[in-house]
C-alpha cells in the first residue's frame, strides 16, 4: 500500500486515514449521475468498506463525512467540520525551517502537556488555501501566530498557553 493510498479526512473530531477513499471518489465523480445527493455517503461507504474496517456505530457518521469529502473533491462548497479543543497547524513544505518549527511546537505541546489536534501540512495546494505567503507558518485555533520565521519556544509557549486559556473558558 502506497502512502498515497491513505486519505485523511475529519469524522466526530477525529483524522482518520481510509485506505482507497480517493480511488473511490474517482470512480464516484465518473459516476455522479447514478446517485441521488442523500445516497452518495453511503455508495462510498460500502465501497470504502472492502479495505477498511468501519463499525457499526461509526458508519453513520463516516457516510456523512464521505459525502461531505466527495463535494470538496468535486470544488462544491462545503461546510467543514470542525475540531473541538485546541487546534494547531504548521505549514510548510518540508524544509529545514519548517521541520524545526514542527519539532519545537510538538516539544512544547509535551513539555506543557498538552493535548490538541495537530497538522502539519506539506502540500502546497493544501497550504495555498490559507493564504499565507511566508513559510513556515503556525496557526493555532485557525489563527495565524506567526508567518515566515521560526519563532522562538517561549513565545510558542506564551501563544498555546493563551489558545488554551480561551478554549477552556468556550471561546473560539
Amino acid at each position: 500500500m502506497a502512502e498515497s493510498d491513505v486519505m485523511q479526512i475529519r469524522i466526530n473530531n477525529n483524522l482518520i486515514g481510509i485506505i482507497g477513499l480517493k480511488k473511490v471518489m474517482e470512480e464516484m465523480a465518473a459516476e455522479r449521475s447514478r446517485y441521488a445527493d442523500d445516497a452518495i455517503g453511503n455508495e462510498i461507504l460500502t465501497r470504502v468498506s472492502k479495505l477498511n474496517y468501519i463499525p457499526q456505530k461509526a458508519q453513520e457518521a463516516c457516510a456523512k463525512a464521505f459525502a461531505r469529502e466527495f463535494k470538496k473533491y468535486l470544488g462544491e462548497p462545503v461546510d467543514e467540520e470542525k475540531p473541538a479543543g485546541l487546534r494547531v497547524v504548521v505549514l510548510g513544505p518540508g524544509c529545514a525551517q519548517c521541520d524545526h518549527l514542527e519539532a519545537d511546537v510538538l516539544n512544547v505541546m509535551q513539555e506543557m502537556g498538552l493535548a490538541a489536534d495537530y497538522q502539519h501540512i506539506t502540500d502546497i495546494r493544501e497550504i495555498g488555501k490559507y493564504g499565507i505567503m511566508g513559510l513556515p507558518a503556525l496557526l493555532i485555533n485557525d489563527r495565524v501566530v506567526s508567518a515566515g520565521t521560526t519563532p522562538p519556544k517561549n513565545k510558542i509557549k506564551a501563544w498555546l498557553t493563551e489558545a488554551k486559556g480561551k478554549d477552556a473558558k468556550g471561546a473560539p
